[in-house]
């Protein structure tokens, strides 16, 4: 059963019970209405509790029916709440632990509510790109004031329950319980004191006004527009709110309704719902069962103090794991730990870290000079420099000095993890965690499967990452993996647009006008200029017949590697990161395309955006037919935090998706006629085109 029926003297409990945080799904709104008519056919029955099992009183609607027509189907959630408001006896609300979305829509078509302390209460719809659908904007601010209720639904951030009891005038609770150990009693206590009250109280006759009306409405969403730049959703709830002061309640529903349904609608919120599905999606492996056992990890070692190394313990400090440092010098790991304090100093200053947790963290930290004090770890973490032979002697070391059953991972981001896993004698425990820099900061952790990791190292890896808040995404084995597979295709086509007749600078414009956070050649300069020429040199090697531009090549031969030196594709200035375009870097390039004999033409940012994307996307194909990315949404997931690619697009696959699969290809096949550019690339992935053939989506 969804929801549990329980009779206690002379009131009914109704408990939502749909885990793990009572979704209202189909199940649970028919079990919740059938319960209400069961109470009050009941002439024993003087008043209803309404409350959830577990941890949660509802966190909303049930994801398994996100955008299906289940979720719309009756009793929906509307119908499920004017139940409730017409129940002939009173109901009231228990509400605990989560408190959100439709769940707190039914709370407030309750006609009393009382809540336990620590609740988080939210509406997160806007995150999502929606309003509230189910009365959420109109009933919130009748019941906690047009401010406050607005700055949550527009926030769609949790505010904890005493927090909002304790506002000025607020209805949203009549009661706060003693404990959360005590709200079934209290409100038992509660329904039995308000059975005989008649008429029962409804949020909906509750007045809903502004003292300054229109003025502050446009003043909130003069603010709102300034923040929510490409989402519709943040402005459309000022709309709704204000739609709750200016007309009458049911014609507020029926507009909050209209406003919602349209929002469906957009590929704004397509994109985010297709986010908010693909994290959930991520941390679930196919042949790895929810249930395997972790392994115990209660300290991590790192190789390495530079800024990577630097960065990657931070994240264990944070969560409160102990960590040891090695590196080889003294003054190496002297820099390292001055540069982790600098970053925490930074923090407490901003007043986003307290000095006690900054030398609590700074406590966790130890460092050593020899592989032998490591023994102790569970596992440990190389971040040396990029390169084999040195990855060798590395884990050589490391496979004589760890305990059996050490969790041994490599931060390499484009190395073969089978062969560094080969150069131990237990390959099962090896696996990549590629952090991306700065690793205290960038939200994505590629975690690596080499064909030897055992399962409960990819398990308990995967968890580790949740807890030091990453968003972690499964690969197989190749050459950079998911992203920098991906992203050598999307600079390759950067190369050929210089050489056709683009300067840097317009091809950055042209993708931040997308919604990227840079453009490639930023994007290179950040990065450091000689990474990428290294790579090709290999590639120069391994694939002598694959075609790039050698433009990137000449600016690094001036040793233009970016901001580290001041100077890349552009110009910096000590201390700023303003990108400042320099004539000779363009004067540069002019010269290279004569000397190819190559007549510069005027290319379109369309054209640009599209080779760029396309190439993701054409690439990612790929990698989902090799097997190496498990699923669209895990490729997405890997460009949305970890390159910058513009949320409200939902990622390269997602993106292909609103385009149309057949629009991309048509597109791919107009790049393979371009004689500068790779027509061998632009064949589409068997994959695309067989989804094309077929008429299906990634």
């Amino acid at each position: 059963m969804t929801a549990l029926y329980q009779a206690h003297d002379d009131v009914a409990i109704i408990t939502l019970s749909n885990p793990p945080v009572n979704g209202l799904g189909l199940a649970t709104r028919q079990a919740v209405t059938d319960a209400l008519a069961r109470a009050n056919a009941d002439a024993s029955i003087k008043a209803i509790v309404l409350t959830g099992a577990g941890k949660a009183f509802s966190g909303g609607a049930d994801i398994k029916e996100f955008g299906s027509p289940k979720a719309l189907q009756e009793p929906n959630l509307l119908s499920v709440i004017l139940a409730v408001e017409n129940s002939a006896k009173p109901v009231v609300a228990a509400v605990n632990g989560v408190c959100m979305g439709g769940g707190l829509e039914l709370a407030l078509g309750c006609h009393y509510r009382i809540a336990a302390p620590g609740c988080n209460v939210a509406l997160p719809e806007v995150k999502l790109g929606l309003i509230p659908g189910a009365g959420g904007t109109q009933r919130l601010p009748r019941a906690l004031g047009v401010e406050a209720a607005l700055n949550m639904i527009v926030s769609g951030e949790p505010v904890k329950s005493e927090l909002l009891a304790m506002l000025p005038g607020q209805k949203l609770f009549d009661k706060m319980a003693s404990s959360a150990e005590a709200l079934q009693q209290d409100a038992l206590s509660l329904a039995r004191s308000v059975a005989d009250v008649r008429p029962l109280p409804l949020v909906r006759n509750l007045p809903c006004k502004h003292p300054q009306g229109d003025a502050y409405f446009q003043f909130a969403r003069n603010m709102v527009k300034g923040m929510a730049k490409n989402f519709p959703a943040p402005v459309k709830c000022v709309d709704a709110v204000q739609a709750a002061t200016q007309k009458k309640f049911d014609q507020g529903m029926a507009f909050e309704r209209e406003l919602f349904i349209n929002l469906m609608w957009t590929s704004e919120s397509r994109a985010l719902r297709h986010l908010f599905m693909a994290e959930r999606a991520a941390s679930k492996i196919a042949d790895v069962p929810a249930d395997t056992p972790n392994r115990a990890l209660q300290s991590i070692a790192v190789i390495g103090a530079g800024t990577m190394g630097g960065g990657i313990a931070m994240n264990f400090l944070n969560a409160g794991i102990p960590v040891k440092m090695l590196e080889m010098k003294q003054e190496a790991l002297d820099r390292g730990v001055a540069t982790i304090r600098k970053n925490y100093e930074s923090q407490v200053k901003k007043g986003k870290l307290k000095a006690d947790k900054y030398e609590q963290r700074m406590s966790l930290l130890t460092t050593t000079l020899s592989y032998d004090d490591l023994t102790h770890a569970d596992m440990v973490i190389e971040a040396v420099f990029e390169e084999m032979g040195v990855k060798e002697a590395v884990f050589k070391e490391l496979d004589r000095v760890m305990k059996p059953g050490a969790i041994l991972a490599s931060n390499t981001s484009t190395l073969d993890l089978n062969k560094i896993a080969n150069f131990t004698q237990r390959p099962q425990d090896v696996i990549g965690t590629h952090f991306f820099s700065p690793a205290n900061i960038m939200k994505l952790l590629e975690v690596v499967r080499g064909e030897k990791t055992a399962k409960d190292v990819l398990a308990t890896v995967m968890a580790l990452a949740k807890k030091i808040k990453k968003t972690a995404v499964v690969s197989g084995v190749c050459d950079g993996f998911i992203g920098n597979r991906m992203i050598e295709q999307y600079g390759r086509q950067g190369g050929f647009l210089l050489d056709e007749g683009c300067t840097p600078q317009q091809v950055d414009r042209a993708v931040e006008k997308f919604g990227f956070a840079m453009g490639p050649f930023r994007m290179g300069d950040l990065a450091g200029n000689d990474i990428g020429w290294a790579i090709r040199k290999r590639r120069y090697q391994e694939k002598p017949n694959m075609k790039y531009s050698k433009t990137a090549d000449l600016l690094c031969e001036k040793g233009r590697y970016g901001q580290k030196t001041g100077a890349g594709w552009y110009d910096y200035q000590a201390g700023k990161r303003d990108a400042i375009a320099n004539a000779e870097v363009v004067q540069m390039i002019e010269a290279h395309r004569a000397s190819l004999g190559i007549k510069p033409r005027k290319i379109s940012d369309e054209e640009i955006v599209q080779r760029l994307v396309f190439a993701l996307v054409n690439e990612g194909a790929h990698l989902l037919e090799e097997g190496i990315a498990a699923r669209a949404g895990d490729i997405d997931l890997v460009y949305l935090t970890g390159y910058g690619f513009p949320i409200h697009r939902g990622g390269p696959m997602n993106y292909a998706n609103e385009v149309g699969l057949f629009n991309v290809v048509q597109a791919m096949n107009r790049f393979a006629q371009n004689p500068l550019d790779d027509a061998q690339f632009w064949q589409p992935a068997p994959l695309l085109a067989k989804l094309v053939a077929d008429g299906k989506t990634f």
